[in-house]
């Protein structure tokens, strides 16, 4: 199977709780954790489908609530830090993009196209104006470089924020089961270890699922670009709800062989 190192492999699982995209919306996270801590049992394991920046405007506290709830789940029962996983969504995966950006060929362009998927919440949630942005990419390749290296100094200082973004996994699996837990979407035609951004960027292969891909009988996806709302097949299940753009977050309790067994909403 994939790389550990890429991959979150769930070991001894009962069951898993798949939280969709929060897009910085804390108080809907809140509300699903407080229903989760009176439902959660030994065995359960958590995996948070990613989105958890941009579009919402209180990044920072949603990643704070993250962190709080994690001890709060390793405590519960002795859990490990494996038995909860945050994988990497569109919006992570730009917001590393982000701290590189001198790199880039034109960063102008690609901070504009960054800034109308969202990552301007972020970058406001952290203290920094996007035309700062601008400024910085027209002063040169050193200007834009003091500038992410601010950026990045800016979530450093706050209490595991750097860290909880650097552990990111791109999918999750139990060992003992037939589910897998992704982004957004999928290549159905790519095995596992070379999927790569089709995690959070291959939606439409992600929809088109009509067998199972390689031993995983389903898929659960925690991120729909088209906000078409929690959605079921024989082979996937969508739990975004659109939170981040006026609608709910979704958490879903999963068996080993991906049917839901609760539906939570807020």
């Amino acid at each position: 199977m994939g790389d550990r190192q890429k991959f979150a492999v769930l070991t001894a699982t009962h069951r898993i709780w798949a939280i969709g995209a929060i897009h910085g919306e804390v108080e809907q996270l809140r509300h699903i954790h407080g229903a989760l801590e009176t439902r959660l049992k030994r065995g359960d394991r958590i995996v948070y489908l990613g989105n958890f920046m941009g579009q919402g405007s209180h990044t920072c506290e949603t990643l704070d609530e993250l962190i709080s709830f994690r001890r709060f789940f390793l405590a519960r029962y002795q859990n490990f830090p494996r038995d909860i996983v945050y994988l990497r969504g569109s919006q992570e995966e730009m917001w590393q993009k982000l701290l590189q950006l001198q790199f880039a060929t034109d960063p102008r362009g690609v901070l504009q196209w960054m800034l109308d998927q969202g990552v301007g919440a972020s970058l406001s949630a952290y203290g920094f104006d996007p035309k700062e942005g601008f400024r910085e990419a027209a002063a040169g390749a050193m200007q834009l470089t003091r500038w992410t290296n601010k950026v990045r100094r800016a979530m450093q200082e706050k209490p595991g924020h750097y860290q909880v973004l650097g552990e990111l996994k791109r999918a999750a699996y139990p060992n003992n089961g037939t589910t897998l837990f992704v982004n957004s979407g999928i290549n159905p035609s790519r095995p596992l270890e070379t999927q790569k951004d089709s995690f959070w960027w291959a939606n439409k292969g992600f929809s088109r699922l009509n067998e199972n891909f390689g031993p995983f009988t389903r898929l659960i996806r925690g991120y729909d670009p088209n906000h078409a709302g929690v959605a079921y097949t024989k082979h996937s299940v969508t739990v975004d709800g659109g939170c981040g753009f006026g609608g709910k977050l979704v958490a879903a309790c999963m068996a080993l062989d991906g049917q839901v067994i609760e539906l939570l909403e807020s």
